[in-house]
Parts: structure tokens; C-alpha cells; sequence
């Protein structure tokens, strides 16, 4: 493993890492782009870049071809542009009393949903001195974020003042899938045409948008009809596929970027019914040995793996036995020959016939966006 920056200590190898592959980064980022056409990319970079590390992974992407970064609150795109990235950064999350100004000074794009953050873009624009960069987000159907269809006329005809004020640019409508991941679900194009509409009623107020976004991974992979001007694909970013409708990572030219390995801490040998961990709900059957791995919830391991999760060891996927604790969990590797230090794979690509994000989110009735964005801040990450 070649190792270009890692959060670990010098000069010795951490017990546990997060292993992230910037040129599947990179990779996967330039198939998105390929996928999109005419469209620009916007590489969604929240939530540590999916836990994958946000800026080392923003600057893959702008490597693989995304001309714009996406991040869910100010302090993220804030991190980004301390980190020296001048690309278009849009954040989307806020609440009253939000940072605008920070944002305008930084030249970060806001987004509104409701007329009270307009109000407060324009309050800080004004006391900036400068316009602020607004994207004007519809719900069309996910009901979360974004203007009702009864509230989008006024929220328009409040830009379309401002933005005679001078105080602020309406440069995006934007809006949200419910199904991408469902393709063939009938709300994907209801949403498609309810967005058309709410484009069509923007530019009746007087605005003209110079982009207009809808698609996420899913649609940016499957849905080119969705794509517009600009496309935001999230967890496909980092090589994972946004759901098996979709297909899977190979079929989407696209790698996984994280690999979870840790390392042995204790091997030892046990007798026939021994109750393994917290509330011994696991108990083995006969003489074996056990095997200590230095990760637990603490960490993003969920503690519902207990007695599922599965990973490779020893040269064979073995299942978790017994309670996920805190900081440590427990696997019966009967009598094969394994010993402290040696490599625990949790999981990865899977080409070492490891247990995929995929795999783990299936075991545990979750997605891979969970696994992956789970994995703590006590798990330093290596990039290769």
C-alpha cells in the first residue's frame, strides 16, 4: 500500500484505518461526468465526504471532473474554502439566525426554501456589500426541504425583487428526488415534470436561471432526462452504487473508495462453553480460539451486528460472535492459525473476497451510505 497522507501516527502503523482510494475517487467522478453529458458535475462532499474525508476527496473530484462541490451545512463549504478550494460550493442546510454573511463573503452559494431565509440572505447581503448566490429549492414530491407547490410563486416573486435590489443573484432552482434509486418508480417522472413546472413559474416571476438541478447519483447514472444543467451525485462519488435497481458498482464503471482494516489485538484459545462478550450471546460450542478486533460503535460499527456482521480474517470471511461493543468485538476462528497483529478486513471493493459496504447494509437492513458515513473520527483515514 502506497501511502500518500494519513492521519496515523509517525513511524507506526495504526491498529485500525480507514483506507480511502483517491484515484477511485477520481475515477468514479469521471464515469459520473461521462454519464452527464452536457451537464456540469457537482461532487457531494457533506457529512466528511461521506466519511471518506471531505477535502482530500473534493480534490479528487475536481480531479475527475466535477467543476462544482456540494456540502449539507456552511461549515463544511467554510472548511472547504479554508482548505484553499475556489470551485463553486453550494450548501443547502440552514436554520434561522444562519452564518449568511460568512457564506457571501466566502462566495459560497446558498440555497432557500422558504421565504424567511431569503429575508435573512438579504440582511446579510445588504450588510456585506455584495450580493449573495441563491438556488431556489421546490419540493416536488420528496417532501422535506423546498418550497411547497402553493408557497413557489410567492418565493419566486420575493427573489425576483431582491434580485432587483441588487441584494441577491437567483442563480439555481433546484429540487429533490424521493425514488431515484427505484427508476422505474412512477414518481420519478412526476417529479421531473412538477420541476419543469416549477422552472417554468421562475422564469415567469422574472428570474433566469443559469442552472437547474435535479439528479443525484442514481439519476445521474440511469435518468439522463433529469440531468439539466448541473448534476449532484453523492455516494456514487465514492464508488458505491445508490441501489441495486441502479446496479452494481462494476456495471456502473465506478470502484469503492473505502477499505475498513484493523488488526489483531489478542489471539487466544478457549474452552467449550465460553460466553463470548456482553450477555454472552454467543457462547462457543467447543475448544477454539478467539480473536480481539480493536473496533466497536464508538467507532460506527453498528452494535446490530452483533452475531452478523461478517469480515476477513485469516483468509476466511468469519462472522462477528457475540456483542459489538464499544471499542472492541470478538471472532471464533476455531483452529486456524492466526495471531495478534494480524490484518482484519471489515470491509472493502471485496477483490480479496472481503464483505462489501453493500454486503453489511444487506446484513443489517440498512444502505451503504450508513456503513460508510458511520465510521468515526477515532478511525484515522489513509489515503492511497
Amino acid at each position: 500500500m502506497s501511502v500518500q497522507a494519513t492521519e496515523a501516527s509517525a513511524g507506526s502503523a495504526p491498529r485500525t484505518y480507514a483506507a480511502v482510494e483517491l484515484d477511485a475517487v477520481r475515477d468514479s467522478v469521471a464515469a459520473l461526468a461521462a454519464r452527464a453529458g452536457d451537464a456540469a458535475t457537482m461532487a457531494v462532499v457533506k457529512a466528511d465526504g461521506y466519511g471518506h474525508g471531505m477535502v482530500p476527496c473534493a480534490r479528487a473530484a475536481l480531479d475527475g471532473g466535477a467543476s462544482w462541490l456540494g456540502t449539507a451545512v456552511l461549515e463544511e463549504a467554510l472548511a472547504l474554502r479554508a482548505a484553499g478550494i475556489t470551485a463553486p460550493v453550494l450548501c443547502w442546510l440552514a436554520a434561522p439566525g444562519e452564518r449568511f454573511a460568512e457564506a457571501i463573503a466566502a462566495g459560497i452559494d446558498v440555497s432557500a426554501s422558504a421565504s424567511w431565509t431569503l429575508s435573512e440572505i438579504a440582511m446579510a447581503a445588504r450588510q456585506a456589500g455584495r450580493p449573495a448566490r441563491v438556488h431556489l429549492k421546490a419540493d416536488t414530491g420528496l417532501g422535506r426541504a423546498g418550497a411547497m407547490p402553493g408557497d413557489w410563486p410567492g418565493l419566486c416573486d420575493q427573489a425576483a425583487s431582491l434580485q432587483a435590489e441588487g441584494v441577491i443573484e437567483a442563480f439555481g432552482v433546484w429540487s429533490h428526488f424521493a425514488f431515484a434509486d427505484a427508476p422505474g418508480h412512477p414518481t420519478v417522472q412526476a417529479q421531473i415534470g412538477a420541476f419543469r413546472d416549477a422552472v417554468d413559474l421562475a422564469e415567469k416571476a422574472g428570474l433566469a436561471p443559469t442552472v437547474r438541478h435535479l439528479a443525484n447519483s442514481a439519476a445521474t447514472l440511469v435518468s439522463p432526462e433529469a440531468h439539466f444543467d448541473l448534476v449532484r451525485p453523492g455516494v456514487s462519488v465514492y464508488g458505491l452504487s445508490p441501489g441495486l435497481e441502479v446496479g452494481t458498482p462494476a456495471q456502473l464503471g465506478l470502484r469503492p473508495a473505502m477499505s475498513l482494516v484493523s488488526h489483531a489485538a489478542l489471539v487466544k484459545r478457549v474452552p467449550a462453553g465460553t460466553g463470548v462478550s456482553y450477555a454472552h450471546r454467543y457462547t462457543t460450542a467447543r475448544e477454539t480460539t478467539l480473536a480481539l478486533v480493536p473496533l466497536g460503535y464508538a467507532d460506527g460499527i453498528p452494535r446490530a451486528a452483533t452475531n452478523i456482521g461478517e469480515v476477513l480474517f485469516g483468509g476466511r470471511r468469519r462472522r462477528i460472535a457475540g456483542t459489538v461493543c464499544m471499542d472492541q468485538f470478538v471472532l471464533n476462528v476455531g483452529d486456524d492459525s492466526v495471531a495478534a497483529g494480524d490484518e482484519v478486513l471489515l470491509f472493502g471493493p471485496g477483490d480479496r473476497g472481503e464483505p462489501t459496504a453493500d454486503d453489511w447494509a444487506a446484513a443489517l437492513g440498512t444502505i451503504n451510505y450508513e456503513i460508510v458515513t458511520r465510521i468515526g473520527g477515532r478511525v484515522p483515514r489513509v489515503y492511497v
